[in-house]
């Protein structure tokens, strides 16, 4: 791929305390155009500083460096110069790694193995950082208030909530899962685009940011109040009657797991007495599922675009008339709690 005329390489930072990672990471990064390496640093404060004083268009980040870690590093950049951040770490299933992402980096992204096709992880990573320097970066996830406009009404208490989400969901499911009490009276089904690997390390991290049971979905798994189940790797996660099953279908809208499959079982088996909520994300994955929902009566609700890392998702589902209400992340924990009572 060459460059149009005018355009711009997209310029990143490399932060890892490793001189063999980052000098491998910088050829990675540059081995295709369009993509400029504009510094490399051994610690998180050498990232900020030249986060500061370059204004790259994304960062790619080590979390575990002397002197100053990459938790540090992410912190001060989102205070001193906001700049989408991508988190690279050896250890997918470490919860730890999460935090990062409560700090405000954007996505995280496991490191090459000593055996992985460098070819192929040039591809991915390059193809997370187009994506990631092109999107806004939120400070926080306290948006404006909502509109007090009347609710519609809707008779039937929610029994199942189930959540889609994609680019900076960790970081909205942490919002709304902080939001709900311990004895939440409805099971809460998840599906979260994230790398492959990371549920795990995810479900470990959502646990311990909130109250409620927070776990990788299993298949055959009981649904149970307070239970929140999290999709896997490489399965679809659907809802069959007071269980939770596990599918190898071939993906939709290229995601397997995806969000329409889990949208889709929930309102077939519970119809009214399920509610849909979509969070920040890019593309339309769910958006046909929470219309599903809401022809079968169950309430819909998506994230607000300014809290979203990403307005794409909700913005489909709005686009088709899905969505019942749409809310700063901050309000849907209390909408939940409403529609459940």
């Amino acid at each position: 791929m060459s460059l149009a005329a005018g355009d711009r390489p997209i310029r990143v930072l490399v932060a890892d305390d490793s001189e063999l990672f980052r000098e491998l990471l910088a050829r990675v990064v540059a081995g295709e155009p369009g993509f400029e390496v504009a510094a490399v640093a051994a610690d998180g404060d050498a990232a900020a500083a030249m986060a500061r004083a370059l204004r790259p268009d994304v960062v790619t980040m080590d979390l575990h460096m002397p002197d100053a870690d990459g938790y540090s590093g992410i912190a001060r950049i989102m205070a001193e110069t906001p700049t989408p951040i991508l988190v690279l770490t050896a250890n997918p299933t470490e919860a730890a790694g999460f935090r990062a992402l409560s700090l405000g980096a954007l996505d995280i992204l496991e490191k090459p193995s000593a055996t992985a096709d460098l070819g192929e992880y040039g591809r991915l990573i390059r193809s997370r950082l187009r994506l990631l320097a092109g999107v806004k970066v939120i400070r926080h996830l306290r948006g404006l208030r909502e509109r007090r406009d009347a609710a519609p009404a809707h008779g039937a208490r929610v029994e199942v909530v189930v959540i889609g989400a994609s680019l900076g969901g960790p970081r909205a499911l942490a919002a709304v899962l902080r939001g709900l009490p311990p004895d939440f009276p409805a099971p809460i089904a998840v599906v979260q685009h994230i790398a492959d690997g990371f549920t795990a390390g995810l479900a470990g991290w959502l646990a311990q940011e909130s109250r409620l049971d927070v776990r990788e979905a299993r298949d055959g798994e009981p649904l149970r109040p307070g239970r929140v189940l999290i999709a896997p790797t490489g399965r679809h996660l659907v809802l069959g009657e007071g269980v939770a099953r596990l599918s190898e279908a071939p993906p939709v809208d290229t995601f397997r797991p995806s969000v329409t499959p889990l949208f889709t079982s929930a309102a077939r088996q519970y119809g009214r007495r399920c509610c849909g909520v979509l969070l920040t994300g890019m593309g339309r994955d769910g958006a046909e599922g929470l219309r599903v929902i809401k022809d079968a009566g169950g309430p819909t609700l998506a994230q607000d675009e300014a809290t979203s890392a990403v307005f794409g998702m909700a913005r489909a589902a709005v686009e088709l008339g899905a969505v019942d209400r749409v809310l700063p992340v901050d309000e849907i924990p209390r909408a939940l709690r409403e529609l459940t009572r």
